[in-house]
């Protein structure tokens, strides 16, 4: 069980990085290391993920079998996340680090440890809305689209707790949109 799951993180981490790091880029040094998120999480390395508005709801057990799925990622300063108008297929978690976003060239927002972005790519494969960029090297839990559709699947009760998250997420978005 556990060289299928290894291969299957192999798998996974070959995935991520292809996604972030497409043929002819030439990444930096620090993005050459992958470490695994299941390694690092006994150890506090990756943030609490109770604090993810996507995640808000979920229980100790559904954190950490979230935290065994996720990839952990270090990227340059100046890397492009996502670009906007891409597909997108992971959600990303800052552990370390801060990134500017941006929609039509314009500065919306600048997001540093703990924040999220990229969580409506695990529900569908939408272009994305805005294109986040790494204005320091940073560290990344990132999920992707499989991951989460298997945990749906897995775990009894997690979709429900999900769409809950959703919902605080957006009344987030609303009350800051009203003032």
């Amino acid at each position: 069980m556990a060289s299928v799951s290894k291969s299957l993180s192999v798998t996974v981490s070959t995935l991520v990085r292809r996604a972030l790091f497409p043929a002819g880029e030439r990444p930096g040094a620090r993005v050459d290391r992958i470490v695994y998120i299941a390694d690092m999480a006994g150890r506090g390395a990756f943030p609490d993920l109770a604090t993810v508005p996507l995640f808000s709801a979920c229980s100790k057990k559904e954190l950490q079998l979230i935290a065994k799925r996720a990839e952990r990622v270090s990227v340059p300063a100046g890397k492009v996340l996502v670009r906007e108008g891409a597909a997108g297929a992971e959600f990303f978690v800052i552990i370390d680090g801060t990134a500017e976003v941006t929609r039509h060239g314009q500065h919306v927002a600048t997001l540093s440890d703990g924040a999220s972005f990229g969580e409506l790519a695990l529900l569908d494969r939408s272009p994305r809305n805005a294109t986040v960029t790494a204005k320091t090297e940073m560290d990344l839990a990132v999920l992707g689209q499989r991951e989460f559709a298997a945990m749906i699947d897995e775990v009894h009760g997690f979709s429900h707790k999900l769409l809950s998250g959703l919902a605080h997420r957006l009344r987030e978005f609303d009350a800051q949109t009203i003032q």
